[in-house]
């Protein structure tokens, strides 16, 4: 109606002034600008409707309007692109910071957590989500930290236990960064804390096992020097020097042989040895060492085989004559020792040497294997042992791939087996 109303305003208009041609084109002229402008009016309405939400497309305008709209999604659009690839980058960055053993806790001016790696949520027994913009303080109460972070001297490190699981020594550090931006750096220092430990151990327990000899040694000396001795006597004197001198003699080619053990890498599987040689060895120095006052079996299983094993010979023999000899030492007079090799059809074998010796309570066999560990080291000085026997046995079948079990009861015996890998064994038909 209103759109006819115009219509009929318009003709009646022009027929009153029909006579006034100069007149009527100006005010149609007008007229036409005036709607030019209001359509120009509405299409910038439209424009700035989209420009407040310019997610989607923009919308399709003529002239200077759809021209601009198009600059200006185009830019948006740019923009976006590049904050996406900022958050990727972010992203990666904090995922390399979040795969490092290290922890990372980020806090404000206010010590309020802005996020936490994987490794901190552990060391301190956090949750990355839960726990953000919560004041560390408040979650992580220890007074030792708590000092450390409020006196603001963060030039050392602070040493504080492990939250997580209540064993092991963690190392913290704070740096500031930012605009009073704070970052906690933790770092697990157990191995280090227990190698240094081990380390010191070490070196006091030598500097023990040297002393004794040594003492005995120099006492030998000043009576050589200082008394006149009978030839009887003087023998005997030089014969205890001699063992002295044979005890520090064994330590010192123990340890050279942990050393080199350690310090090598995994040997090939291109070098075979006889089992049956090796075993002939050990059971001749087996009967040197037990003259005669035990029972000793050896025994190839199953028989009709023969047997190779890869590897280092040298360290073969010497993890085997270690168990063998324990054995021996450790078995009363009259006792059994039993020297076994089995090969098994699965390819594998084991090395077992069981004994009726005087057996080992439970609580010490996880110790076994360190070094200068003893049950009794009154009794292991008495029979000549280092305390590194054990420890150079694991090293030696560890390195060739295989492992060592132990069994015992006090008063019953002990069984110590080598788990020889499968590619490390061969075998062959004997020769008939």
């Amino acid at each position: 109606m209103l759109v006819g109303g115009v219509a009929c305003a318009i003709g009646w208009w022009l027929g009153y002034w029909w006579h006034y041609p100069i007149l009527t084109a100006v005010v149609l002229t007008v007229l036409a600008v005036m709607a030019v402008s209001v359509i120009d009016t509405l299409k910038g309405y439209e424009f700035l409707d989209w420009l407040r939400a310019p997610d989607v497309d923009p919308p399709v305008l003529p002239g200077l309007w759809g021209e601009a709209a198009h600059r200006v999604h185009r830019m948006l659009r740019l923009k976006e692109q590049g904050l996406q690839q900022e958050r990727e980058r972010l992203g990666h960055f904090l995922s390399g910071i979040d795969a490092s053993p290290n922890g990372v806790i980020l806090l404000d001016q206010n010590d309020q957590i802005t996020w936490i790696s994987r490794s901190a949520a552990m060391h301190f027994d956090l949750d990355p989500v839960r726990d953000i913009l919560q004041r560390i303080t408040n979650l992580v109460r220890m007074p030792a930290f708590v000092q450390y972070l409020n006196e603001g001297l963060y030039t050392e490190p602070v040493v504080l236990p492990r939250i997580h699981s209540g064993v092991g020594t963690l190392s913290v550090t704070v740096h500031r960064y930012g605009d009073d931006l704070k970052m906690v750096l933790s770092q697990d220092i157990t191995e280090r804390e227990r190698s240094e430990a081990m380390r010191r151990d070490f070196v006091a327990n030598v500097s023990h096992e040297i002393r004794t000899p040594l003492t005995v040694l120099y006492g030998f000396i000043e009576t050589l020097t200082n008394l006149q001795l009978t030839e009887v006597e003087r023998e005997r004197v030089l014969a205890l020097m001699t063992q002295q001198a044979e005890r520090m003699q064994t330590l010192v080619s123990d340890l050279l042989m942990l050393a080199q053990i350690e310090g090598s890498p995994r040997p090939n599987s291109d070098t075979w040895c006889t089992v049956s040689g090796l075993m002939q060895r050990l059971q001749s120095d087996a009967q040197g060492l037990s003259r005669g006052r035990h029972d000793l079996r050896f025994e190839m299983l199953p028989s009709g085989v023969m047997f190779e094993v890869a590897g280092v010979e040298g360290e073969w023999l010497s993890a085997m004559s270690n168990l063998v000899s324990n054995a021996i030492r450790y078995t009363p007079e009259g006792g059994t020792v039993t020297v076994r090799w089995t090969g098994f059809d699965d390819g594998h074998a084991e090395f077992a040497v069981q004994d009726s010796g005087i057996g080992i309570d439970a609580d010490h066999i996880p110790r076994l294997t360190e070094r200068f560990y003893r049950v009794d080291g009154s009794r292991s000085r008495d029979t000549g042992g280092t305390g590194l026997g054990l420890s150079i046995v694991k090293h030696v079948i560890q390195r060739h791939g295989g492992d060592l079990r132990v069994t015992s009861e006090k008063g019953k015996g002990s069984a110590f087996v080598l788990n020889v890998p499968a590619l490390r064994v061969r075998r062959k038909q004997a020769a008939q």
